[in-house]
């Protein structure tokens, strides 16, 4: 359920082949790294995109490119993957520190493990080449193979041979014959490279090894991860398997190398495709666009072969398993291929296919682009919208993935043992004299101060944010620092939620006089329905008023009611809605006063949609600007995408914040960096117009949505292309002081303190931190439920002049200002507000906001 990018090495080779210690027989190890567009031989049919007629073509595929091998280190081709080159953002010889030194030290645990190697010699690479040539993977494996008696062990990737033996030269042949059909064949091993431990590709090699051990364990290959079937949970209620995983990744820490291991689970629904196909069927009108709907965007495991997954992108109705595509061998029918290859029979002749298309770099490493799937082999996985709106199920999924940190240790723990033990995977750890720690990795963490909570200019109304940095309760006793007067508003609600609505505004005024939130009646507009249209037609009517705020009651979360109420009032008009179901302000047993804590958040948003402030804290730095940035992708065209820039601005001595946000859409291939550079002046504009003529003194940018993969563009092009801007828009004032970080918040570290969660404010920047970067881990939220986890912060550029003690502390202090919530959040708060307002704008409007609401937190 967690296959998100981690930090760090994620394993990006592939083990086609593997033969370790005298073990296995033939083919054995065949395990891939990476599992989508994986070997011919495992995969289904392919159709060329470009054809004239309905019949389908499979293309042979090249192995990969003619120089494959060259060099053996950073920015080579391993098999049909690049390897890129490592970032480096911090100079090797810095004298300026990325470790801290505030806060009260603490001893944490990790879920990483030492690597070693047992001794320091090194590793061989040979290019592989096969006369006749060789297109299936599965036979490629099976001829070297035949090679280890002759050349000890071995690791395979379809292009490139490791091995800790030279062979007798540098460029040597071996005949070898096809197990099965007896065809002779000449394998050329050309050697290109020696391998340090030391290289991207000596991390590459161990990743290599560590998942060959656990081919030991026989776990499934699912997807990129590793999957234990024999463990797999049935909710039969539901109709899902969940499946118990591990995600793992071994790279260069500061110190050591460390091997991450994170838990993970896969949604396995136990419905094939082709019993939706039939739901939908029965279904009568239009089951075609009905199909379609359900299965595009589906993520799906094959049930033969390797069970490799694939995105679904179209069907094609025109096309069933009787349909033919070319072999070289001549036409062959999908009936056929899978009875010949797999011993399948097709039950149902007559079933669309379903169309997978590769990944734009799958393609470039030449794999076909089109790949057919029949429907009855393949299982969805993951869960659908419908799945996610059903509470029991979500809570039912939740009590077996979220675990605590006690039961996380201790499975971590157990998987280190079952490696250790395993004979087949000690093998592998023995011959490639590779070494597991069988501990986890501890490491020294601090945990900063708590912060204050500001509800007024003077300070005499404050909180301590408390141990789990939640302050809701403040608000009983406190008033929100700011406020903007609420007069002129319209409550919309259909005919039959009168009373409740009623009794919740009554909810309403009463937090909001203890908050000192000035608000009036509203007016009622009463609709006979709450379709779209009906909305439409009544909001139509309303904005001819000039409200300050429309507050909307409907009955469920259909979108297409809540994209109209939107695009009605955020793009075509500016006036901010607060839209909520009628089931959040139903009472529990009939009584109102269990409403008062909805009320409350409720009020807070209000307030802040129409530009008030609930709550500040105080701010080390003056005349600051603070931007997040964020990316959506757009629900209607996948080829596009929407970025959102929100920034907070502090002049001079300024306690509370201004904002300013902005949306652009770009389609794939055009440079982000531009739009990100454009709205960086956009924002710098607006602070000249709020702040006299002034700019800040520094600027500090929070950039998420940023892939492992990534960080040199960002680096090289949206960083440069912003300081290129910077210094034009500085021309006559002193240079900016540009701070950018990279926000990471899906990762697999994991912090645990006696075997607990870590508070937040809780901080490591050393040992499993990156030597190439300067980086830190921070927990900045609690969690009621399983495992915290931190987020990984990394400063790609820093000229503030502040040491790694205040810029920790500032980031630590933004995750409280998110005033969506009355406590801290896991990233500071305008990346959260970044992407709330790319959400809204690619789940929903599907175009850019109005800019007239661009000061006010409309999105919240």
């Amino acid at each position: 359920m967690a296959d998100r990018q981690q930090r760090g090495n994620r394993g990006r080779g592939r083990a086609r082949g593997f033969a370790g210690a005298g073990r296995g027989g033939q083919g054995q190890g065949q395990g891939h790294y990476e599992g989508r567009g994986q070997q011919p031989a495992e995969q289904a049919p392919v159709q060329q995109q470009h054809r004239q007629e309905p019949s389908t073509s499979r293309p042979q595929q090249p192995r990969g490119p003619a120089e494959a091998g060259a060099a053996g280190g950073r920015g080579a081709m391993r098999g049909n993957r690049f390897v890129p080159d490592v970032l480096r953002t911090r100079p090797v010889n810095s004298t300026v520190s990325k470790h801290g030194s505030k806060g009260k030290q603490i001893l944490l645990q990790t879920n990483y493990f030492r690597v070693g190697r047992k001794d320091n010699e090194s590793i061989f690479q040979y290019r592989v080449d096969f006369n006749p040539v060789v297109e299936s993977s599965r036979l490629m494996s099976a001829l070297v193979f035949n090679l280890k008696p002759v050349i000890g062990g071995y690791l395979f990737d379809g292009t490139q041979l490791f091995t800790r033996h030279r062979l007798r030269s540098d460029e040597v042949e071996y005949p070898t014959k096809d197990p099965i059909s007896g065809q002779s064949y000449i394998i050329k091993l050309r050697k290109v490279g020696t391998i340090d431990g030391t290289t991207e590709m000596a991390f590459m090699i161990f990743n290599l090894i560590n998942r060959r051990a656990m081919n030991g364990l026989k776990l499934t290959l699912i997807g990129r991860n590793y999957f234990d079937g024999q463990a797999k949970m049935s909710i039969q209620q539901y109709g899902i398997d969940l499946y118990p995983g591990y995600v793992t990744s071994i790279r260069q820490h500061e110190q050591d190398v460390l091997m991450c291991a994170e838990l993970t689970h896969r949604v396995m629904r136990t419905d094939t495709c082709y019993m939706m196909f039939k739901t939908c069927l029965n279904q009568g009108a239009n089951w075609r666009d009905n199909y379609k709907r359900m299965v595009l965007g589906t993520v799906v495991m094959a049930t033969y072969g390797k069970n490799n997954t694939y995105t679904i992108n179209d069907v094609e109705f025109n096309t069933t398993p009787e349909s033919s595509f070319e072999t070289s061998n001549g036409k062959i029918t999908f009936l056929q291929y899978y009875k010949e290859r797999y011993n399948i029979i097709i039950r149902d002749p007559r079933q669309p296919m379903l169309v997978s298309r590769a990944k734009p770099r799958d393609i470039r490493a030449g794999k076909p682009e089109l790949i057919y799937l029949i429907p009855e082999l393949v299982r969805a996985t993951g869960i659908t919208d419908e799945m996610r709106r059903n509470f029991n199920l979500m809570r039912t999924l939740a009590d077996y993935t979220r675990l605590t940190p006690d039961k996380r240790i201790q499975r971590l723990e157990t998987f280190n043992q079952r490696l250790q033990s395993c004979e087949e995977s000690a093998d592998v750890f023995r011959f490639w004299q590779t070494e597991l720690d069988r501990r986890l990795v501890e490491v020294p963490g601090r945990v900063l101060a708590e912060e204050e909570i500001l509800f007024n200019a003077n300070e005499t109304n404050k909180v301590l944010a408390g141990p789990q940095a939640d302050w809701q309760m403040a608000f009983r006793n406190n008033p929100m620092y700011m406020s903007v007067p609420l007069r002129n508003w319209f409550v919309v609600v259909s005919a039959g939620d009168q009373n409740l609505v009623g009794s919740f505004m009554n909810c309403i005024h009463d937090v909001a006089r203890g908050m000192r939130f000035e608000i009036s009646k509203p007016q009622f507009e009463v609709i006979q329905n709450d379709s779209p249209a009906v909305y439409v037609d009544c909001l139509n009517r309303l904005v001819q008023q000039d409200p300050q705020m429309i507050f909307c009651v409907v009955s469920n979360d259909k979108a297409d009611r809540y994209a109209a109420i939107k695009k009605k009032t955020c793009v075509e008009r500016a006036i901010p809605t607060q839209v909520i179901k009628a089931r959040t302000i139903t009472p529990k047993g009939g009584n109102v006063r269990t409403l008062m804590s909805v009320a409350t958040k409720v009020a807070i948003q209000m307030n802040c949609k129409l530009g008030g402030i609930p709550w500040v804290l105080r701010n080390p730095l003056t005349s600051v600007m603070v931007i997040g940035f964020d990316v959506c992708h757009d629900t209607r065209d996948k080829s596009k995408s929407y970025g959102a820039m929100v920034a907070s601005m502090y002049g001079a001595g300024q306690k509370h914040p201004k904002f300013f946000s902005t949306v652009n859409h770009h389609s794939s291939g055009e440079e982000l960096s531009n739009f990100m550079a454009q709205n960086v002046i956009k924002a710098l504009h607006s602070y000249s117009n709020d702040f006299g003529g002034a700019l800040p003194q520094r600027i500090i940018i929070y950039r998420d949505g940023v892939g492992e993969g990534q960080l040199k563009y960002v680096y090289e092009h949206e960083v440069g292309a912003i300081k290129e801007k910077l210094n034009m828009a500085y021309k006559d004032q002193a240079a900016s002081k540009l701070t950018f970080f990279v926000v990471s918040k899906r990762i697999h570290t994991r912090l645990f303190h006696q075997k607990q969660n870590p508070i937040p404010g809780t901080i490591v920047d050393d040992i499993i931190t990156l030597p190439e970067r300067n980086d830190f881990f921070l927990v900045s939220q609690s969690v009621r439920q399983g495992t915290v986890s931190p987020t990984s912060y990394n400063i790609l550029r820093d000229e503030s002049g502040l040491n790694a003690d205040q810029l920790q502390l500032y980031t630590f202090k933004q995750t409280h200002l998110y005033y969506n919530w009355s406590g801290s959040v896991g990233v500071p708060a305008v990346c959260q507000y970044a992407h709330k307002l790319a959400f809204l704008a690619g789940q929903y409007l599907h175009q850019a906001p109005h800019n007239m609401l661009e000061k006010k937190l409309y999105y919240l």
